[in-house]
């Protein structure tokens, strides 16, 4: 900081709001300008702010898994191309996990930001492109065993090159997906987006002066990180360990992959130590460091206070321990494509080891799913390759004084379901059911959200599907007396009428009139079911969110015959029954099908 700069509040705190306002307009244009349903519907894409050195100066409200990753990518193309050497025009890109990226689909776009005559800030996006080439249609297969079979890998490459775009990486690269027009329009809503960051904070420098701009920064980044130290003074010092696991690597189906974590607080710092990780598998699920800490650092955000600056000065007190070839920090060319499943099981596993620092602050587990499914094929009607991407969400977990919402992606992926609508206009599929799943959110005082149920129905021809499911070997984990969410579980319905159970990840091919049957995954409860408010039983009975049969054996609430009142005297009576027969609560989480444990 400039010795000469006083700090004024009411500039530093209209500074700050303008620089997530730049970052969330980038966003936005992106959004709106991208091609692929995945972007422009499911809004698989982030956008944030860096300086020269990589760190992170402002982001936008958008996916955590990109927006913990994104700050490697900006460090990565800042040592691939100083900033001394940039030119106003410039745009560089990766995708390359190994080398600043988080798996192929991913691609990092960055553009240097310019003032009297210096790049001063880099304006960055991520996006999820539909297709990147691959042995499968989506580039995500479910059993890649190598990185090579999952996409065409992109080290830091330069794009642009003073405003012309350079026809030799291009060329590559729209040579080598299955969807060069959609590719391409996804790519540049990434630069136009790029672009307008760089015109946003042009005009905020001229406005109040680059040095003061720059100064202003470094103090956002320095109270950051002083406000996130102090958070962190606030849980107690001490050792926290959790594990979780996930159901396969898409390799081997019959073995669980554990992730293991100790929390350890230390005055004002955390260390996230991964020791007792499993190796890493044959399958895409491993998860590079990029992508591991992009877990780590949500949880950091998720217990800060709202009011923090969200830049990368929170992340100063914070520590990892990734032991090298581990799910969490694999060795190439080690397949990391569906590693989206993974980062969200870390974390499950983070907020698990929080809850024994914090029992009484943090919720029960979401559904730690996020269904992701690529599918594709050749349309009939056009001749052409066509892939369609599939967001579909689990339930929330429930709070210490609320519900968990329905069918709502949570925690570090943030994205939105795919409209029923974008699907069956785009592509020869079709969606005849989808809605809540009754019964899948996990009982308790406060009830688990739902999770989805939805089908999808091939129409004209064979349509190969990236199957990448979790939570069908375990559950969401309820706190304090709440039962776990319900697990997931899926199915193909052949034209034929035959029933073929599915795994949780699997390359499968439906057939025309074939339909694949998805259930996922709901979030787990809190609290003494039993201690839930009658009145609320009912209602979730009348919406259909919660059978009759639950209502009375899982919160011991009795309804008339008709199933529209409560029977108070049958309901005080079963609940003192299922209360002697379960004695008192004596565990702080429940893991359904693994057992509960203290």
């Amino acid at each position: 900081m400039s010795a000469r700069t006083v700090i004024d509040p009411i500039l530093l705190e209209v500074l700050r709001n303008r620089l997530d306002t730049i970052a969330d307009e980038m966003e936005l244009t992106l959004l709106k300008s991208a091609a692929s349903p995945i972007v422009k519907e499911g809004l698989d894409a982030s956008a944030a702010l860096f300086s020269t050195q990589g760190e992170t100066i402002a982001q936008a409200a958008a996916i955590p898994i990109h927006l913990g990753a994104l700050q490697f990518a900006a460090r990565r193309l800042v040592q691939a191309f100083p900033p001394e050497r940039m030119r106003d025009g410039d745009a560089y890109l990766l995708n390359d996990p190994y080398d600043g990226g988080t798996h192929l689909p991913d691609i990092t776009l960055a553009v240097p930001v310019f003032s009297e005559g210096q790049a001063v800030a880099l304006a960055c996006t991520m996006c999820h492109h539909q297709d990147v080439g691959g042995r499968t249609p989506g580039s995500v297969p479910t059993d890649a065993t190598e990185l090579y079979q999952e996409g065409i890998i992109i080290p830091p490459t330069q794009l642009f090159r003073a405003g012309e775009l350079d026809e030799n990486p291009f060329g590559l690269l729209t040579r080598n997906v299955r969807l060069p027009d959609v590719f391409t329009g996804d790519l540049m809503a990434q630069v136009a987006a790029g672009r307008l960051g760089g015109i946003r904070l042009r005009e905020l420098f001229a406005t109040h002066g680059t040095q003061i701009v720059l100064d202003y920064i470094e103090e956002l980044l320095t109270r950051g990180e002083t406000l996130t130290r102090r958070g962190i003074e606030a849980i107690p010092d001490g050792e926290y360990r959790f594990e979780d696991y996930l159901d396969n690597d898409g390799v081997e189906l019959d073995r669980r992959v554990k992730i293991a974590v100790t929390l350890r607080v230390r005055g004002s710092s955390m260390t996230f130590d991964f020791t007792g990780t499993d190796p890493q598998v044959r399958g895409p699920f491993n998860s590079v460091p990029a992508s591991t800490l992009s877990a780590v650092y949500y949880a950091i955000r998720a217990i800060s206070d709202p009011s923090v600056p969200n830049n990368g000065g929170c992340f100063r007190a914070v520590d990892a321990v990734l032991p090298e070839g581990t799910v969490v920090n694999p060795r190439p060319p080690a397949p990391v494509s569906c590693r989206t499943a993974t980062i969200k099981r870390i974390a499950d596993t983070i907020l698990g080891a929080l809850v024994r620092a914090l029992p009484h602050r943090m919720p029960a587990a979401n559904s730690g799913t996020l269904l992701v499914m690529a599918l594709g094929g050749s349309d009939p009607q056009t001749g052409r390759p066509f892939v369609a991407s599939e967001l579909a969400a689990g339930g929330m977990g429930a709070r210490p004084r609320k519900d968990g919402i329905d069918a709502i992606e949570t925690d570090v992926s943030n994205c939105m379901n795919i409209p029923v609508e974008s699907v069956e206009m785009s592509f020869p599929l079709r969606i005849p059911r989808v809605g809540l799943w009754t019964d899948s959110g996990g009982a308790g005082q406060f009830r688990g959200g739902l999770g989805l149920e939805k089908v999808f129905e091939a129409t004209t021809t064979d349509v190969m599907v990236s199957h990448r499911g979790e939570r069908f070997a375990s559950a969401p984990w309820g706190l304090h007396g709440g039962a776990p969410g319900r697990s997931a579980r899926a199915f193909i319905l052949r034209k034929d009428g035959r029933r073929e159970e599915l795994p949780s990840k699997k390359m499968i091919v439906l057939h025309a009139g074939d339909q694949l049957w998805e259930y996922i995954a709901g979030g787990a409860g809190y609290g003494d079911p039993l201690d839930r408010d009658p009145e609320m039983v009912l209602s979730d009975v009348l919406d259909r969110k919660v059978s009759l049969e639950a209502a009375r054996e899982a919160y011991g609430v009795v309804l008339t015959p008709e199933g529209d009142a409560l029977d108070e005297l049958g309901t005080k009576e079963c609940r003192e029954a299922l209360r002697r027969q379960r004695g008192p609560i004596g565990w702080t989480f429940d893991r359904g099908v693994d057992g509960r444990e203290a």
